[in-house]
């Protein structure tokens, strides 16, 4: 896996982060906390859709985000377990591991390298 790869799981993560913010901030500095997290989920997206083909990053992003959310749900904020939507994302995580499987980094046209 190459850093822009790592870049696109690293947004994922703080798109996690903004998401509970979005549901859960009360505070000034919790705010402040979700809006850092929204820059650098969205600039590390960006940064990493100059080297993978934008579609894919998107997909990937949001895949990884979804999945993320739902299982921080379940773990921090007592969601309860919902079969149906597990296996949903289960076939969102597969679909986001297919195109990582089938998307090579430097197949964007006009990416810098």
């Amino acid at each position: 896996m190459n850093k822009h790869w790592f870049m696109v799981i690293i947004a994922a993560v703080f798109e996690v982060l903004w998401v509970i913010g979005l549901k859960h901030a009360s505070g000034v500095l919790e705010w402040i906390g979700t809006i850092i997290a929204i820059v650098v989920s969205f600039y590390l997206m960006i940064r990493a859709g100059r080297y993978i083909p934008v579609g894919t990053v998107y997909a990937v992003f949001v895949g990884l985000g979804t999945a993320g959310t739902f299982f921080s749900e379940i773990l921090f904020f007592e969601q309860p377990f919902v079969l149906n939507k597990f296996l949903l994302v289960a076939l969102l995580l597969a679909g986001v591991i297919g195109l990582k499987l089938v998307t090579k980094s430097h197949e964007a046209e006009g990416a810098e390298q």
